[in-house]
Formats: structure tokens, sequence, C-alpha cells
């Protein structure tokens, strides 16, 4: 009669290449080691520097300038990215796992889960508009800090300063499978199954905010890190995080296009106020109308719905 070797002597999953998310689903990362995904990104924008700077003595610094971040940016999560493969891979012979994307619409279907995703991102980006504006008239009170964020602006200027095709790349492709790989699929993945849903998704949303890396982002990339965490939750589906960041993030960088918007940062300067305030109470019905379709996706367990990916011998 045959029996099952011990875990010691089991033998690693077939490793399938071409699909990230199966391949880190044995990656189930608590709160210690937020820190240390986050040493590896930081390593990682060290790596890109550094290959930047090998990359000046052969190109021209025009290049540099208006490309070099399309190098920078996925070098930036590749160490993470590797050190996640390596990890789950050897969590693979013991653990088990929990899947990246999932599917769970609840009654909705497939396409009627993206136009409410889609809504309930521009409801999110009206509603933030006026803590944000706020967060700005604080933090650039003082001289000191304003010169921080004109430093910051001139920054993000430089970054979006190619053309149209590179700064949609950058900003609305590598942006959202990226962070949100890293803050959802990784970080809130691993902490809904180890602490209160309502605390994973702030932790996680406070991630998000700390590696946009200044105050001025950081508000907005919290508060929708916030929704985003939410969605994620009730579906288990990194597809629509990223649909998410991409509609938010394509929409900044089309209305940066218009020579009239390019120096306003806030719907509130962009309108009279009467029409910006009905704006708002709109943004906020649209919010809590999606917020009341996600609701009604039933919850498959307490950690929501992200399904597991049992353990099996080979």
């Amino acid at each position: 009669m045959s029996t099952v070797p011990p875990p010691l002597f089991q033998k690693a999953r077939k490793v399938n290449n071409y699909d990230l998310f199966a391949n880190h689903a044995w990656y189930v990362p608590g709160m210690k080691d937020l820190f240390v995904l986050l040493g590896w990104f930081l390593l990682g924008s060290l790596l890109g520097g550094l290959v930047i700077v090998v990359c000046g003595a052969f190109i021209p610094p025009e290049m540099i300038r208006r490309y070099g971040d399309l190098i920078i940016y996925p070098l930036s999560f590749l160490p993470a990215m590797v050190y996640v493969a390596h990890k789950s891979q050897r969590n693979s012979l013991f653990e088990t796992g929990y899947k990246l994307d999932n599917r769970h619409w609840g009654p909705f279907k497939g396409w009627q889960m993206v136009l409410i995703t889609v809504a309930l991102t521009f409801g999110t980006m009206i509603s933030a508009d006026l803590p944000n504006y706020w967060n700005f008239k604080l933090t650039t009170a003082s001289p000191a800090l304003k010169s921080f964020y004109d430093m910051v602006v001139e920054i993000m200027r430089q970054m979006t300063d190619g053309p149209l095709w590179s700064s949609f790349l950058l900003a609305a492709i590598f942006a959202p499978f990226f962070e949100e790989w890293l803050c959802r699929g990784m970080i809130l993945r691993g902490l809904l199954t180890k602490m209160k849903p309502v605390w994973a998704i702030v932790v996680s949303a406070l991630f998000f905010a700390l590696i946009h890396m200044n105050p001025w982002q950081a508000l907005n990339a919290f508060i929708i890190g916030v929704v985003m965490g939410y969605v994620y939750y009730k579906t288990g589906s990194l597809l629509l995080t990223m649909l998410m960041h991409f509609v938010n993030n394509g929409t900044a960088v089309i209305l940066s296009q218009f020579p009239s918007l390019q120096e306003v940062d806030f719907w509130i300067d962009m309108v009279p106020r009467t029409t910006y305030v009905i704006l708002y109470v709109l943004g906020l019905i649209l919010v809590a109308a999606c917020l009341m379709a996600f609701r009604r996706i039933p919850l498959q367990q307490e950690r929501g719905n992200i399904d597991t990916v049992e353990l099996s011998v080979e």
C-alpha cells in the first residue's frame, strides 16, 4: 500500500512561470512582512537608480530624463517579486495558499461589476477632492513645506514630461499592475487571513500611502486605497482593483494634457462653487450607491472572498 510521503520529502509544485498570480499564492505576509516587502521595494528603487546612472554613460541625458522612469519604476518592484516567488514556492510544500485574483460577483455579471467599479472610481475621485484640498492647504502652510511641495511637483512634472504614451504607460499601466500586486495582492490578501478585515484594509491603505513618499499624494492614496481594499475584500478580484487604479491614474494623465488644467490641482478650483457643491454631492451619492451594490455580494468566510489553494502532494 502506498503512503503519502511526509512534507520534508514532498516535491515542489510545478511552477507556471507565465502565471504570476498563481505562483505567488503561497506567500501570505503578516505585519512583520510589511517591513520586509518595504525593504525590498526600497532596494529595488536603489537598483533602478543605479541602472539609470550606468545607462547615463551611454544614453543622452534628455532621453534619460524623458524615459528613465520607465526603467526605474518596474525595477523598484523586481526584488520584491523575486523574493515572493522564492518564498511562495518553498511554502507550497507545507502550507495552504490564497489566490491573488478571484471572481466573486454575487448577483452581478462580470460586465456589471466593471461598470459599478468604474462608477465607484469616479465617485471616489470626486469625493476625495475636498479632503485633498484641505490637506494641501495645511501641509503647504509653511514656506519650507511649500518649497518641498514645489520640488515634488517638479519631479512629477518631469516624470510625465515625455510623450503621452510614455506617461500613460507609466501611470495607467505600470502603476496599477505593480502597486496592486503589492498592496492588495500581497499585503491585503495576507493581512485578511491574520486580522480583522477593517484593520487589514486600513493597514494596507496606509502602506499604499507610504510608498507614494509625499504627504500630498499620500492622503488621496489612502482614501482610494481604503475603497479598493473594500472592493478586494468583497470580490477577491485583483483585476477589479487594477481597473480602479487604471481609471484613476489614466483620467489624471488625460486631464494633464489640457493646457487650461495643467496649473489646476483640484476640482474645487476648476468650477464655480455652486456647481462644485452639486458635483460633490453627486459624487458622494455615487460612492454610496456603488458600495451598497458591493454589500450585496455575500461573503464566503470572515477573511472575505479570498479562495484557498489547497496543498497537494506531487
